[in-house]
């Protein structure tokens, strides 16, 4: 069937972090959910449960383990085994346990900023050290830093590395080389890599998502890859994810920590929604990739006919764009101002991915694409841009 992606779904009062916090003048453009209604599978399986009625405890069935191995081989020719699988309520809480369940206080954990914020939170929170290997910004285009990482996985205290795989906010899909190059460093040095393939499913025409975990068997067993429908399908809500880990010593441990935390059981909501996704929602991924591609297309030609004094970093993967205001202050507060009190477009600050986005703003454009004009329009009669 075909998908009307340019359909606008008043999102005002039904408790939307994105729509329902700001102010009712304000365009958000930040929080990385989508807003497009999601596949009619999903709609279906989801109102099949309601139809139901009973709303009892649940659990992951052979269905749940089959929907995520059946769709990583399919997409990305990786074969998961299923009792590598962990359900886990999210990624952020995934991240957070596996800090805690695999380092002791004072430890260091690697994260290649400017990155995915609630990174920070995670590494800070459970006792640890943040150890940055800052990506390198030349030509438009950022890359990693092997020198500075080889230096820094060196440091016996550093026992993690979170990769961010496509990259958030650059939106860099990195190629099979690249995490080839890391999974070597972290190997020699011990360090076990935490793979957030969250946005995997995003992919813009030209490239191609490696789960890094696929790359070799040294690489399987020295990693972790948390992988969920949310971003792929706009499930963020139903709060639902895998943790995909093939080494049993290291699964034994997360598994633990999970039940520990009573944070292993999925809700009925949760598992019908993963299944009818990954089964079928490609006809609807397909559909919106390409919409997205056109969104930013859109962007990028706005961008150099309105505000020529602005940089795309033109993203590879995700449907968030990273933008550079360099050229109009290098003064975030001043950027700040401009963005939400004058412009009233609500972004994400590119301070709060680390002092490396500076002077940068996250945008959003998993939108129809009339309101990504409308806040386009909004922040060119700014002026002086």
């Amino acid at each position: 069937m075909k998908y009307d992606f340019d359909k606008i779904t008043d999102r005002h009062n039904t408790n939307s972090v994105k729509w329902d916090l700001g102010e009712k003048d304000i365009i958000p453009m930040w929080v990385a959910d989508m807003d497009f209604q999601v596949s009619k599978p999903v709609k279906d399986a989801l109102m099949k449960v309601v139809e139901h009625g009973v709303f009892g405890y649940s659990f992951c069935q052979d269905k749940y383990y089959d929907a995520i191995i059946n769709w990583q081989k399919n997409r990305n020719q990786w074969n998961v085994s299923k009792d590598w699988i962990i359900y886990s309520p999210g990624i952020v809480p995934a991240v957070n346990i596996l800090i805690r369940a695999l380092t002791q206080t004072g430890d260091k954990v690697i994260v290649q900023t400017p990155v995915y914020y609630p990174f920070f939170k995670a590494i800070n929170n459970n006792g640890c050290q943040i150890e940055k290997n800052p990506l390198k910004y030349e030509d438009g285009k950022y890359l990693m830093d092997f020198e500075d990482l080889e230096n820094k996985a060196k440091d016996p205290r550093v026992k993690l590395l979170i990769l961010c795989s496509p990259h958030n906010p650059v939106g860099r899909v990195w190629t099979k080389d690249e995490l080839t190059k890391l999974g070597k460093i972290c190997l020699d040095n011990d360090v076990l890599v935490i793979s957030d393939e969250i946005h995997s499913d995003l992919i813009y025409k030209g490239n191609k998502h490696t789960p890094f975990a696929s790359i070799s068997e040294e690489f399987s067993k020295n990693s972790i890859t948390c992988m969920a429908p949310s971003k792929t399908f706009n499930l963020a809500g139903i709060q639902v994810s895998s943790i995909i880990i093939p080494n049993y010593k290291i699964r034994k441990l997360v598994t633990t920590a999970l039940e520990n935390d009573n944070l292993n059981m999925p809700n009925i909501f949760a598992i019908a929604s993963f299944e009818a996704a990954y089964n079928y929602g490609e006809e609807w991924l397909e559909q919106l990739l390409e919409y997205l591609e056109g969104n930013l297309n859109f962007l990028i030609k706005f961008v150099e006919e309105k505000l020529p004094m602005v940089d795309v970093i033109k993203p590879e993967g995700t449907y968030l764009v990273w933008m550079d205001f360099r050229k109009i202050t290098k003064d975030q507060n001043v950027l700040e101002d401009l963005m939400l009190k004058k412009a009233k477009v609500w972004l994400d600050e590119g301070y709060i991915f680390g002092d490396e986005g500076i002077g940068f703003e996250r945008i959003n454009i998993a939108c129809p694409r009339s309101v990504l004009e409308d806040a386009l329009n909004k922040i060119a009669l700014l002026g002086n841009l």
